[in-house]
C-alpha cells in the first residue's frame, strides 16, 4: 500500500469553489470603491488648481484666462482628471474658482 500525501479531486474542488466565491464577493465591491477614488483624485485636482490659481494671481498680479495658460506656464501638469471623463475650468465665481465639467 503507497502512502502518497496529494489533494484528492473533491478536495481540489472544494478549494476552487471557496476560491470563486470569495471572488465573486469581492469584485462588486471593488469597482465601486473605484468610483470613490476616481471622485476624490477629481475633488483633489480641483483643490491643487484652486491652490496653482492663486499662486499665478500673486506671481503675475491677475488672474489667467483659463486653465491652459495654468499649464502651460507649469503652474499644472493636466486640466484633466485621472479617469479622463471630466475637466477643470474656470468659472466666474469668487468663491468657487474652478468647476469640473464633464467632457462629452
Amino acid at each position: 500500500m503507497e502512502n502518497e500525501k496529494a489533494f484528492t479531486l473533491i478536495e481540489m474542488l472544494i478549494v476552487l469553489t471557496i476560491i470563486s466565491t470569495l471572488l465573486i464577493l469581492l469584485i462588486p465591491n471593488l469597482a465601486d470603491k473605484n468610483e470613490q477614488v476616481q471622485n476624490k483624485g477629481c475633488d483633489a485636482l480641483v483643490q491643487m488648481a484652486e491652490n496653482q490659481l492663486q499662486s499665478y494671481k500673486i506671481d503675475n498680479g491677475s488672474a489667467p484666462q483659463s486653465v491652459t495658460i495654468l499649464i502651460s506656464e507649469g503652474y499644472l501638469k493636466k486640466d484633466t482628471c485621472a479617469n479622463g471623463t471630466k475637466k477643470i475650468q474656470l468659472t466666474e465665481d469668487k468663491t468657487k474658482p474652478i468647476e469640473v465639467v464633464v467632457i462629452e
